[in-house]
């Protein structure tokens, strides 16, 4: 039997709940055709049957879509205007602030927050909501375990403080592991928080259409406070933001002004 690429992705629709008419097609059917490649597979309906089967091979297939490249403080100077500018700001309307890391991967950017605000409030009150699609992902992320390579941003003090070497990895610290909670979340269908001081989502929207970003950009301003901050990676700034009652306040880091 032979399928399309458009029964494939409402086939995968069926079985992950991943709607794959959101992400870039020519993009993701890039990926999507070399990673069936390199599995030996001649076609997508044989690529399905084994998903629906094997478990090994729907985990490699979730994280290859995902796309979970993370590191501690990527990109320094973002987190730098974070700290000296954001931050403070944020905290002179409440000292308990609700943050969410939305697609956080492996952990390294929600963890990087604790550390960050750590600086600013006792551990004992932050609490950081990170969600991600991929739950594998997620593991790794309660695991806090890192290589060399996911800490090369890291400021020393945070190192010192914060890790211990586990043979040639690193381990996070518990009192830094608790302060976050992590759950599995669909950025295209779940329910977002609510009262969001800052929402932190980085390095995932450039992989999704136009359609799909506007419906997540208004959904992330619903799931703001009025006032609050939204924070994209280097490549994803908001063309015409006002769109969607944000105002930039600095380059990546947008304010909800309103509701839409």
């Amino acid at each position: 039997m032979v399928i399309t690429y458009e029964d494939f992705k409402k086939e995968i629709y069926s079985l992950s709940g991943i709607d794959l008419n959101s992400y870039k097609e020519r993009q993701m059917k890039r990926r999507i055709d070399a990673l069936i490649k390199k599995n030996n597979f001649n076609d997508y309906h044989s690529y399905v049957i084994a998903l629906k089967t094997n478990n090994d091979l729907y985990n490699e297939f979730i994280n290859y879509l995902t796309i979970n490249v993370s590191q501690f403080f990527r990109n320094p100077s973002q987190w730098e205007v974070l700290e000296k500018e954001i931050i403070p700001y944020l905290l002179k309307s409440t000292s308990n602030l609700k943050v969410w890391s939305a697609a956080c991967s492996t952990g390294d950017e929600p963890y990087s927050l604790v550390m960050l605000l750590s600086k600013f409030i006792p551990l004992s009150k932050i609490k950081i909501i990170a969600t991600d699609i991929d739950k594998e992902a997620i593991e790794k992320a309660k695991m806090g375990i890192y290589s060399e390579k996911s800490l090369e941003g890291m400021p020393q003090e945070f190192f010192t403080k914060y890790f211990k070497a586990v043979g040639n990895s690193y381990q996070i610290s518990e009192e830094i592991k608790n302060c976050v909670i992590f759950q599995h979340h669909n950025l295209l269908k779940d329910a977002y928080p609510q009262n969001c001081d800052l929402i932190v989502c980085r390095n995932v929207l450039i992989y999704f259409t136009e359609e799909a970003k506007t419906n997540i950009y208004k959904k992330f301003n619903a799931s703001l406070k009025t006032d609050g901050v939204l924070f994209v990676g280097s490549t994803e700034q908001i063309i015409m933001a006002h769109k969607y009652a944000f105002t930039p306040i600095r380059s990546f880091f947008y304010k909800k002004v309103s509701n839409i």
